[in-house]
């Protein structure tokens, strides 16, 4: 008994209850997760039932909100790395809370354009780029490395969770408080957001400020995409998520006309196939640190992002059982695509230096989120030249050829990713390739 006891009082407890920085940062993103799924919910709608906005003006919407990360995305890589990271979170929740509480406040007034709306999504789409950048740099420094596996699965888990509940709910609070109003609930989950930031205790320590000679910047960047794209692992990963996000994103513009025009489904069929589908993402949290600890992390990366693949089955869907090829295939892309997330982000955090870390993840985002407005243009201009389901086949294809830029890569050999950046020079005996070029 006494044993009995010992064990279940070392026993190690949930990184939620021990570390109380984490925990308040686990607590922000997962409310932040929740808001933005309710304004890919209001934020159409304010601009089809208030201003009668085009299909096109919509579109723009979307792509004016990623537009940021292709116009400053490496600029700001390399301002996060000269800046404490905590105070960069602090301002970008501030603006974001600002800019979504003035859309109503312009509604009223009766202030609110279309032009309002697309400067409006394009400065939180700014600052989205420092927020999810300086985020990105300033969790190693709040998790020990053998705890960071544990904390990436419980952020995608929990945030996974909250965009379904978004979108679940999105629909309801648009209805009842309307669509401008709606935007004051994402306003309020940036208010948690920003006091859960500033309730993190941990200070980066400060080093001495070195003098900055002209094209300084422009040397940073060049050091972030040469670490990038000059290392077989991150250039394999960064390019992979390029191209999936390209594809995802194209199948994704085309997918609910296609359930309306094609399959001939209700809006509440649709909302209840996209929940059911989504909870793969949450399956997928809990799979990737298991699976990876059992087949290796480099083979489970590999696994999850084949399993997208499935994806296939979704323009063979049809009305009453044909629905369940659908779910099948929107599950695994859910599924895959969290679980790979979270792999991928423990590998750089634990793979890439921290005083770098700000340039390596806004190079690999620029790439990454570069290519999602360009796959909803795709999409649309696929859909409306061949017709949807057609359209589905083409795009939904480049899933498995994304996916197979790993299979091609040094990941393939390995049954573990690396840890750690090797020293310049040589490389170590074992490896099966140089981990620089």
């Amino acid at each position: 008994m006494t044993t009995t006891g010992t064990t279940e009082r070392t026993a190690p407890r949930s990184l939620l209850l021990r570390n109380r920085d984490f925990r308040h940062l686990w607590t922000g993103s997962t409310t932040g997760k929740y808001g933005a799924s309710v304004t890919s919910v209001a934020l159409p709608l304010v601009a089809v039932t208030i201003l009668h906005a085009s299909t096109f003006q919509v579109g723009l919407l979307t792509a004016v909100t990623w537009l940021p990360w292709l116009l400053i995305g490496l600029p700001a890589g390399a301002w996060v790395d000269r800046l404490p990271r905590r105070p960069v979170m602090l301002v970008a929740d501030a603006a974001a809370l600002l800019l979504f509480a003035g859309i109503p406040a312009a509604a009223w007034l009766g202030l609110l354009t279309i032009g309002y709306l697309l400067v409006t999504a394009l400065l939180v789409g700014t600052a989205t780029v420092f927020f999810q950048t300086a985020y990105t740099a300033l969790l190693p420094h709040l998790v020990a490395p053998e705890d960071q596996a544990e904390g990436n699965s419980k952020l995608h888990g929990s945030e996974s969770a909250a965009q379904l509940a978004g979108f679940g709910t999105g629909g309801f609070l648009v209805q009842a408080i309307g669509a401008a109003n709606g935007l004051f609930v994402n306003a309020a989950t940036f208010a948690v957001s920003f006091l859960c930031v500033l309730r993190i205790k941990y200070r980066e320590p400060r080093g001495p400020v070195a003098p900055r000679s002209r094209g300084a910047l422009g040397r940073e960047i060049r050091t972030g995409l040469r670490l990038t794209f000059g290392d077989p692992y991150l250039r394999a990963m960064t390019v992979n998520g390029g191209a999936a996000n390209l594809a995802l994103m194209a199948y994704q513009s085309i997918l609910v006309v296609f359930l309306v025009r094609e399959v001939h489904l209700s809006s509440g069929v649709i909302g209840a196939l996209m929940t059911g589908g989504g909870i793969g993402g949450i399956l997928g949290a809990f799979a990737a640190r298991r699976l990876a600890a059992r087949i290796g992390t480099a083979r489970a990366l590999l696994f999850f992002e084949l399993l997208p693949s499935l994806a296939l089955l979704i323009p063979l869907t049809t009305r009453g059982p044909g629905l369940v090829l659908f779910l099948i295939g929107y599950m695994s892309v859910s599924f895959g695509v969290i679980a790979g997330n979270i792999i991928s982000s423990t590998f750089r955090q634990q793979y890439c230096p921290k005083e770098l870390l700000g340039r390596i993840s806004a190079s690999a985002a620029f790439l990454n989120y570069g290519t999602i407005p360009l796959g909803a243009l795709l999409g649309g201009a696929l859909g409306e030249a061949l017709g949807t389901r057609t359209a589905l086949w083409i795009t939904i294809a480049g899933l498995p050829a994304a996916a197979s830029l790993l299979w091609f890569s040094p990941i393939r050999r390995r049954c573990d990713l690396p840890t750690a950046l090797p020293a310049p020079g040589p490389a170590s005996q074992g490896e099966p390739e140089p981990a620089s070029r």
